[in-house]
């Protein structure tokens, strides 16, 4: 299990390190091309200051999005005891706990650390998991935050963001580039830079729709994946998460107020994406989970 544990933050970081390092090689191409290096940075920074108002605003934004009403111990006791007792175990700050009026079994976690966590789960998951079930699914929610999946998770959407803020400026001084100045050599200078930023924001721009987003789901995934064997490292009963998600497999409608945008919070997939969709699924397939639970479980 800690094998397990393990290898999902190395590839997480592998999978991290690999993108900075090429939207650092683009930027430096960039820079080197067209000699406005600058640029490139102030890309960074500003991408880096709207993930860190992503960063704070995670909990409020999501909790909006879902329709979640926050409760106490006397409006559902069940749920909060569940909570209450993991917390305890792991000694951490009790999170607000939250209660979505939705058919569709689900959950999710959010908040930037533990003394500013969410926890929230549907009406229909309280419906149809038992106890050891609903103690699992839970634990999964607070490993997210006991993991900080939401700081990982804001570094790379900094990081996509970075990378489509910078193939839009070179695109848009590849257009301005090229209309001003004067004179033959001016006007030949002015080709060379429009022709090389062109080239970089085309390349710029594919990486930000196709490769930014399957990162975003090799991360997600990667977490999802730690999530699993945190949370039967809390329990000590892989079983009851492995249960759950048989249930959730099986459960094959969408939730009635879902976003693509915060998709990758919740245990299983609100959207239930068709066949094309599923290679950027933020959520790795439930049979692959349920089987590492049971390897996992083999080993207590």
């Amino acid at each position: 299990m800690y094998r397990a544990i393990a290898a999902n933050k190395r590839n997480t970081f592998v999978i991290i390190g690999l993108f900075v390092a090429l939207i650092a090689g683009l930027s430096i191409w960039w820079g080197q091309a067209t000699g406005n290096g600058s640029g490139a940075i102030m890309v960074i920074v500003f991408a880096g200051l709207y993930a860190l108002f992503q960063y704070y605003a995670a909990g409020s934004i999501a909790v909006m999005m879902s329709g979640a009403t926050q409760i106490q111990k006397a409006d559902n006791p069940r749920l909060w005891n569940v909570v209450e007792n993991l917390i305890i175990t792991e000694g951490m700050p009790m999170p607000k706990v939250y209660i979505i009026n939705d058919p569709a079994p689900n959950a999710f976690a959010t908040g930037r650390d533990p003394k500013h966590a969410i926890v929230a789960a549907t009406t229909g998951l309280l419906e149809i998991m038992d106890d050891s079930e609903l103690e699992g699914v839970m634990a999964h929610e607070i490993s997210h935050v006991k993991n900080y999946d939401i700081r990982v998770s804001t570094i790379v959407f900094g990081l996509v963001s970075a990378l489509g803020i910078l193939a839009d400026m070179a695109m848009r001084m590849a257009w301005f580039g090229g209309m001003f100045g004067g004179g033959d050599r001016d006007r030949e200078n002015r080709n060379d830079f429009a022709l090389v930023s062109m080239l970089i924001g085309i390349v710029a721009s594919i990486l930000a729709f196709l490769v930014g987003p399957l990162v975003q789901a090799a991360v997600s995934r990667q977490r999802e994946y730690l999530a699993d064997a945190s949370g039967a490292e809390i329990t000590r009963y892989p079983e009851g998460l492995a249960s759950a998600l048989e249930k959730l497999g099986q459960y094959g409608r969408p939730m009635r107020r879902k976003s693509s945008a915060m998709a990758h919070l919740y245990i299983a997939d609100p959207i239930k994406p068709g066949i094309v969709e599923r290679a950027f699924s933020t959520h790795p397939p439930i049979p692959d989970r349920i089987a590492r639970l049971k390897k996992i479980g083999a080993g207590f």
